[in-house]
C-alpha cells in the first residue's frame, strides 16, 4: 500500500507544490493548512509521516509537534519540520519539540524526497524489532457459502489464546459471525461506517468492540438487510482498520466473497490475504479470476495464501494437486470436512477450535494460525 503523508503549511502554493512532488514519488497525500486542522487529521488519518511547517498563524509547528508527541495515537508518527527558519536555535527548538528531521526552504525536490524516504525507512525499522506492530490479515471467499467466516473465526480464536486479537466483519447485512458466536447486538460496524471518515477515532472504534468469552474482540455486522443499502465510504472502512491496528496485536478482517469497491480499498491495508476455495470447478474458476485481478492490482503473489476447504467427504471433488494447477497457486492449507462438528460449535456459540480443541480440523486451524504468525512482518 502507498505510504500516507500529511503536509501541514498555511501557504497553499507550498501545499500544492510539495504534494504534487511527493505524489509523483508514489505517496498518498493529505493536507492541512493550520495547526488545529493538522492535529485533527493526524488523529483521524494516522499518516505514516508528517511534513510540518513552523510559521503558522493559529498554532506554530513547535506546539503542533509537542501536542502530537503527547497523544498515544500520534506520538510515534515521524515528523519532518520543513520551514524557512534557518537559525541553529530554530533547529534545536524543532528537535526538542519532537521532530525527527529538520529541512529548510527552499530545497531541491530530490533532497526532500530522499529525506522523506530515509525517515520512513528509519521509522519502519524502529517498529519492526519491537514486534508490537499489528498484523492485518484479510479473509475472502472465492464465492459465498464455502466457510470463509468459519475459517476467519477459528484463526482469530486461535490467535486470541496467545495475544490480543480482533476480528472485524465487513459483510454488511450478512453478518453471521455475531450470530455464530451468540451475540444479539451486532450493529457496531454499521454504526461506524455510517459516520464521516473524519469522525472515525480510536475511541469511537474501541467503543463498538464486543468481547467473546474466549477473549476474542469483535467488530460485528448484523444480518439486517437494510445495512446493505448503506452508502459506505471505502476510506472510512480503511480508517477503521488503521485504528483497529492500534488496539490489537492481530487484526483479522472477514471481507466476504469476491472483490468489490470496499474490499478493493481494504486490500491496501493488509499484510496478508487468505483466499478460501472449494475443490470444485466453479469455485476454482472464480478463484483464478480473483487471483489474476489481485496480481494486476499489485498485490504480491507471496502475500496471498489460498486455503482449500472441504465441506463434505466426496470422491468426486477435484484433488488438491489439480486444484493448484487450475488456479496457478499453491495451497497453504487444506481443511478437512467436519460438518457435524461445525454445526454443534455454532449452536453452542463457540469456534470449533475452542469447542473441540483436539479435533483434526481444530489442529489444522491452529497450525494455519501459527504459520500466519510466523510470517508477521515478512
Amino acid at each position: 500500500m502507498a505510504e500516507q503523508i500529511l503536509i501541514v503549511d498555511d501557504d497553499l502554493d507550498s501545499l500544492k507544490l510539495i504534494g504534487l512532488m511527493l505524489q509523483r514519488q508514489g505517496y498518498e497525500i493529505i493536507v492541512a493548512n493550520s495547526g488545529q486542522q493538522a492535529l485533527a487529521k493526524a488523529e483521524s488519518d494516522l499518516p505514516d509521516l508528517i511534513i510540518l511547517d513552523i510559521m503558522m498563524p493559529d498554532m506554530d509547528g513547535y506546539e503542533v509537534c509537542r501536542r502530537l508527541r503527547r497523544e498515544t495515537n500520534t506520538q510515534a508518527i515521524p515528523i519532518i519540520m520543513f520551514t524557512a527558519k534557518t537559525m541553529v536555535d530554530d533547529k534545536v527548538a524543532g528537535f526538542e519539540a519532537g521532530a525527527d528531521d529538520y529541512l529548510t526552504k527552499p530545497t531541491h525536490p530530490a533532497e526532500l524526497a530522499s529525506r522523506v524516504k530515509a525517515v520512513l525507512a528509519r521509522s519502519a525499522a524502529q517498529r519492526r524489532p519491537s514486534g508490537d506492530q499489528a498484523m492485518t490479515v484479510g479473509f475472502m471467499g472465492a464465492k459465498g457459502g464455502i466457510g470463509t467466516t468459519t475459517l476467519a473465526m477459528n484463526i482469530a480464536a486461535a490467535m486470541a489464546q496467545d495475544e490480543s486479537a480482533i476480528l472485524a466483519d465487513f459483510r454488511m447485512g450478512q453478518g453471521t459471525l455475531g450470530l455464530a458466536l451468540g451475540f444479539g447486538r451486532s450493529t457496531g460496524m454499521a454504526n461506524l461506517l455510517s459516520r464521516p471518515t473524519a469522525e472515525i477515532t480510536a475511541r469511537a472504534v474501541e467503543n463498538e468492540l464486543v468481547t467473546h468469552s474466549s477473549g476474542l474482540k469483535l467488530l460485528l455486522s448484523s444480518v439486517r438487510p437494510k445495512e446493505t443499502l448503506l452508502n459506505v465510504s471505502p476510506d472510512t472502512a480503511a480508517m477503521i482498520v488503521r485504528h483497529l491496528r492500534a488496539l490489537g496485536r492481530s487484526v483479522l478482517l472477514d471481507l466476504g466473497a469476491g472483490l468489490n469497491r470496499l474490499t478493493a480499498r481494504l486490500l491496501q491495508e493488509l499484510d496478508q490475504l487468505t483466499l478460501a476455495v472449494e475443490p470444485n470447478r466453479v469455485s476454482l474458476t472464480m478463484a483464478r479470476n480473483i487471483l489474476n485481478e489481485l496480481e494486476q492490482g499489485g498485490l504480491a503473489h507471496g502475500r496471498v495464501k489460498v486455503v482449500l476447504i472441504n465441506r463434505t467427504q466426496s470422491s468426486l471433488q477435484i484433488p488438491w494437486q489439480e486444484a493448484e494447477q487450475l488456479i496457478n497457486h499453491e495451497m497453504t492449507a487444506i481443511i478437512s470436512p467436519a460438518p457435524e462438528l461445525a454445526f454443534q460449535a455454532a449452536e453452542a456459540g463457540f469456534p470449533i477450535i475452542l469447542f473441540q480443541p483436539n479435533s483434526i480440523v481444530a489442529n489444522q486451524f491452529s497450525k494455519l494460525a501459527e504459520e500466519m504468525n510466523a510470517r508477521r512482518g515478512v
